[in-house]
């Protein structure tokens, strides 16, 4: 099995080294059950619900190695297909650029590759051309990640823990 998803700093560490004005993102949509399971491996994940016995036919969401199958197919798709340069999470894919047009026709390149392998974009989750955006919770702008506004609200309207005791449970 190869390694498992990217570590999401050193991703943020390789996105910020990056020189860009523009970025697009784009989700994959319900992209594990769009992995289907060899028949040979299905009874694996057979079960019995109300007395009936199932079997998943397409790879499921919860299962520990899930994550890392998904990564390696949409990146093994994307290098055959020749995609530009990106940073891929998953089934989250960035790619940046100095223009608007740049960004887009690399965004472009990469929805037709999704689509040759059978992956369905999530079309109202594609966003860019953009000058600022967010990726895995972190807003970014000119190579520069930013904690977004509400999130920083958020933690502003916690309220302050009292005694050692909340502290140490937190």
């Amino acid at each position: 099995m190869s390694a498992a998803v990217p570590d999401m700093l050193e991703l943020q560490y390789e996105l910020e080294s990056k020189t860009a004005k523009w970025y697009t993102t784009i989700d994959i949509a319900n992209v594990f059950f769009s992995i289907p399971l060899a028949a040979e491996c299905r009874p694996q994940f057979a079960f019995t619900w109300r007395g009936v016995q199932y079997t998943w036919n397409r790879l499921p969401q919860g299962w520990k190695r899930s994550p890392t199958i998904c990564h390696g197919l949409i990146q093994t798709a994307l290098e055959q297909g020749e995609a530009p340069e990106r940073l891929q999470y998953i089934d989250d894919i960035i790619v940046w650029g100095n223009s608007a047009e740049e960004v887009s026709e690399k965004g472009k390149k990469i929805d037709q590759i999704l689509l040759k392998f059978d992956f369905a974009i999530k079309r109202r989750k594609v966003k860019g051309p953009e000058q600022e955006i967010q990726l895995l919770g972190i807003k970014w702008q000119d190579g520069c990640r930013q904690i977004p506004m509400d999130v920083i609200n958020k933690m502003a309207a916690m309220s302050p823990l009292t005694n050692k005791k909340k502290q140490k449970h937190s």
